[in-house]
């Protein structure tokens, strides 16, 4: 009877959760569907599902009327830069609070967390004119430190529950074999915690690459990534849902193929510690 009790409950939670996985990924099926139509079926009612003409001239088009790579080129640098650049700091930052807390250290981290938690519309008039006065409108550079400066509370918190995980006293063996800081950091701590950091990168990753309102305030064309290249197709004249789907597909193509490789690290990555 137990047994029967357990096996329908698993029944049932396997199938919430295929709903539930259906449900999210619906959106993004409706849009590579939709990239397929012509202007006249993507807005046809009711909605066409599966039995249209399929076309790629929405792909044609806007290949011809956007340079796709520059933009891709645009998302690679500054998705890639910032989350380097979030690594080299968060990682001795992370180190220092999982092996040498004080006081303070758990008020640090909360209070890192609590700027997550701040209107990003509320900041941007001075970061604006600071962009303005040091040349970095429109800059990859500019839009790297931004980038990297924002999930930069978030890496610190994966990279500290990760180091966190690691027994202590393999770092102070490491130091009483001669180790210095540095060497116990790079050949030490880095190689141990290698699936963390390599979950913590593919999440940054994907953030960065995902980041719309600072993308879309601070470049204009030079530094302009993908997810400028989507909102192109929103024009005065009004959506051209086929074309902007197409877009679409086209900018989250790479992430979603990066997800998809990668999947198991991040589940593990956003996961690690929940059962504590």
């Amino acid at each position: 009877m137990a047994r029967a009790v357990t096996t329908q409950r698993k029944t049932i939670n396997t199938l919430v959760a295929w709903i539930i996985g259906l449900l999210i990924f619906f959106p993004i099926l409706w849009t590579v569907l939709t990239s397929f139509k012509t202007e006249a079926q993507a807005i046809n009612d009711p909605p066409l599902f599966l039995f249209f003409d399929w076309t790629l001239e929405n792909y044609s088009i806007v290949q011809e009327r956007s340079d796709y790579m520059r933009f891709l080129w645009n998302s690679v640098i500054i998705a890639g830069g910032s989350t380097v650049l979030g690594i080299i700091i968060a990682v001795p930052a992370a180190w220092s609070m999982a092996f040498v807390p004080s006081k303070r250290t758990k008020d640090i981290l909360l209070w890192m967390l609590s700027t997550k938690m701040l209107p990003a519309v509320g900041v941007l008039y001075p970061i604006y004119l600071l962009f303005i006065q040091f040349g970095l409108l429109d800059t990859r550079i500019g839009l790297t430190v931004v980038l990297m400066l924002i999930n930069l509370p978030i890496i610190v918190w994966m990279l500290y529950t990760y180091f966190k995980e690691i027994p202590g006293e393999i770092l102070e063996a490491a130091r009483m074999d001669g180790a210095s800081l540095r060497e116990e950091i790079l050949y030490v701590l880095t190689p141990m915690a290698i699936p963390g950091i390599a979950s913590t990168v593919l999440l940054n990753i994907i953030l960065a690459w995902n980041e719309a309102f600072w993308t879309l305030n601070l470049t204009a064309a030079q530094a302009a990534p993908l997810t400028a290249f989507i909102a192109s197709y929103s024009s005065p004249e009004g959506l051209f849902y086929a074309k902007l789907s197409a877009a679409s597909t086209m900018a989250i193509a790479p992430i979603l193929i990066l997800g998809w490789f990668s999947q198991k690290q991040l589940v593990r990555g956003l996961t690690f510690g929940a059962v504590k």
